[in-house]
C-alpha cells in the first residue's frame, strides 16, 4: 500500500511519484520550471551531512532542495530502487 507523504520524508534511495505541489509552497513556480509536476518520478539520492537539504533525481537531473521547500510537495510510493 502506498501512502502519501511529504517529499522531505522520502528516505534516501527511495523513489516516489509526485501527487501534488501545495499552493502555499513558496517555490512552487520554480519547481514547475524544473519539471516537477504531477506524476513525475522522483528519487532521493542523498541528504546533506548537516541536514536540512537533500538531493533528488528529477527527470535525469540532480536537484537540491531544502527540507522546508520539499515539505510542500506530496508524493506517493517510497519504494527502494523504484516505485511500489
Amino acid at each position: 500500500m502506498n501512502e502519501i507523504i511529504k517529499l522531505c520524508d522520502l528516505k534516501v534511495g527511495n523513489a516516489a511519484r509526485v501527487v501534488e505541489i501545495l499552493p502555499e509552497n513558496r517555490i512552487r513556480g520554480r519547481l514547475f520550471d524544473l519539471g516537477l509536476t504531477e506524476n513525475t518520478e522522483i528519487k532521493c539520492l542523498f541528504r546533506s551531512p548537516t541536514g536540512g537539504m537533500r538531493a533528488y533525481l528529477i527527470r535525469g537531473a540532480c536537484v537540491a532542495l531544502r527540507d522546508e521547500d520539499a515539505a510542500g510537495v506530496l508524493v506517493c510510493g517510497g519504494g527502494r530502487d523504484g516505485l511500489d
